[in-house]
């Protein structure tokens, strides 16, 4: 069964939400997917919930609140913490309707009290919502003790339903203190990654997945909930941390190296060097004072500018190349002799034509690559024409990814994110972005993402921020829209993601 990372389903979440599905909503399915499983374990007799403060204490609220209006069950819940703790406005509500539904609810903010309550020995059956996916860091009071009282209640013959995952285990199949031993998992949506952990069987007993009625858009489209799962500016860090970016380009033209390059600063990046023929040096450095501008040896890029570069390619988190360079001979083959010496590459326009299956093998493992085609340029580097069919499309896409170890981020209407084994679809942008420099900077935006990311996540965020950033230039721009628009839209998208 597909499985799904922690951070994966919370950008889940938040995409539901951006298309209108409210996590109240999703709360209340998973809740109630919950109570149906208490039911099915157990036709009538005392149920005790131990909740935490955050989402997965939500669920069991809602879950606790079902289960009382049937007069088969006696319903008891331990928040584990404070009422006023309580970490999200939804599961807040939801514990606020407690009190109209026929629950015993302790607060216990402090261990004694829970075995003091005497409930985790009367109850027939124990849920655990302590922390579900929420862990973060190591076991705190009263957190631990509640883990060591739901086990205690397992041993002493009392079944245990936990809910999303068993508190303490790692959602991502990492190393754990101490875990809950449920006799039934019930995990919401997809099987979490923890779940395949070898030791996971033992914690988490039979899995039983509950749909909650996630939106298939939510999961198949980019949205901002991708987002936030970028990483996130240091407070503390210092000049370069943040990313560094070295931009080869320009000769036959110049806007687009320095467009790629003002577009790797709006997204972040703390350092952007941009290495153009020496003609143009002048001209790209006069767009911005923020670029670091670096001159090559002749009018075109060529092997012999391979000595000078390596320095800057090495002291590089990421290398952005292609903008603006014309397809020379010569340019070609250096961009050949450049790449086995990058760590990380984008390559985008003039460079993907110098792309071949042989240069692909010798890269693999060396060079992690992001490639950015147009519809023509794909087809060029497949050698064949681009299927007419999206879904024949978008597998073209994936298996190109796949056979060649790259992420493939093929622009147009829709844009198809794939590196080989994950495959996502962009749709934020408009006609007026068919203007010249939106692909460069474009790529600019990838380069600054994927300077701290992996590849895929960078890519498919590029895609979504460039889109996004061209739908708010086109609202006050419309057709008329530039490049230098969407440069200029890029930080309020980075600012709503709180990326920056």
């Amino acid at each position: 069964m597909k499985h799904i990372s922690s951070s994966r389903m919370k950008a889940i979440d938040k995409n539901c939400a951006h298309l209108g599905l409210l996590p109240l909503q999703l709360m209340e399915n998973a809740g109630a997917g919950v109570a149906q499983s208490v039911r099915e374990k157990l036709e009538s007799g005392t149920v005790l919930f131990v909740a935490g403060r955050g989402n997965n204490g939500g669920d069991a609220f809602v879950a606790a609140r079902h289960l009382a209006g049937l007069p088969a069950y006696r319903v008891s819940l331990v928040l584990l913490g404070k009422a006023r703790e309580i970490g999200t406005k939804e599961a807040a509500h939801n514990f606020s309707l407690l009190k109209f539904s026929d629950v015993g609810v302790l607060e216990a903010g402090d261990s004694s009290q829970l075995a003091a309550s005497g409930w985790f020995s009367e109850a027939d059956l124990v849920v655990d919502a302590v922390f579900g996916t929420g862990i973060k860091g190591s076991l705190r009071e009263p957190e631990s003790t509640a883990i060591d009282l739901i086990n205690e209640a397992g041993k002493a013959g009392k079944t245990v339903i936990a809910v999303d995952i068993p508190s303490g285990l790692d959602p991502d199949g990492g190393d754990f203190e101490k875990a809950v031993r449920a006799d039934l998992t019930v995990t919401f949506h997809r099987m979490k990654t923890g779940l395949f952990h070898e030791k996971a069987r033992e914690y988490a007993g039979i899995v039983r997945v509950a749909e909650i009625g996630v939106c298939a858009d939510a999961e198949r489209y980019v949205g901002p909930g991708d987002l936030e799962m970028l990483c996130r500016r240091e407070q503390a860090g210092h000049k370069g941390d943040s990313g560094k970016v070295l931009v080869i380009g320009g000769g036959p033209y110049s806007g687009a190296p320095a467009l790629s390059s003002l577009a790797a600063l709006r997204t972040g990046a703390d350092l952007v060097t941009v290495a153009v023929p020496e003609p143009v040096a002048g001209i790209v450095a006069a767009y911005s004072p923020n670029l670091i501008v670096r001159k090559l040896s002749s009018s075109l890029l060529c092997p012999e500018d391979l000595p000078f570069l390596l320095d800057l390619i090495n002291s590089h988190d990421v290398v952005v190349m292609g903008m603006g360079l014309g397809k020379a001979a010569e340019t070609l083959e250096a961009v050949r002799k450049i790449l086995p010496f990058c760590r990380k590459a984008v390559l985008d326009a003039d460079a993907l034509s110098a792309l071949s299956g042989p240069l692909f093998e010798t890269l693999a493992g060396s060079c992690e690559m992001i490639v950015t085609p147009h519809a023509g340029e794909f087809a060029r580097l497949r050698g064949r024409e681009n299927p007419g069919d999206p879904e024949t499309r978008l597998k073209a896409v994936r298996e190109f990814s796949e056979e060649n170890g790259v992420v493939t981020l093929l622009k147009g209407k829709l844009d198809i994110i794939s590196d080989g084994k994950q495959t996502l679809l962009n749709r934020t942008g408009n006609a007026g972005m068919t203007v010249g420099g939106t692909g460069d900077v474009l790529a600019g935006i990838t380069g600054a993402l994927f300077a701290r990311n992996p590849a895929f996540l960078s890519a498919l965020c590029a895609a979504y921020i460039n889109g996004a950033a061209g739908d708010l230039a086109f609202k006050e721009a419309g057709n008329g829209l530039l490049a230098t628009d969407v440069l200029e839209k890029i930080p309020p998208i980075i600012k709503e993601a709180e990326i920056g």
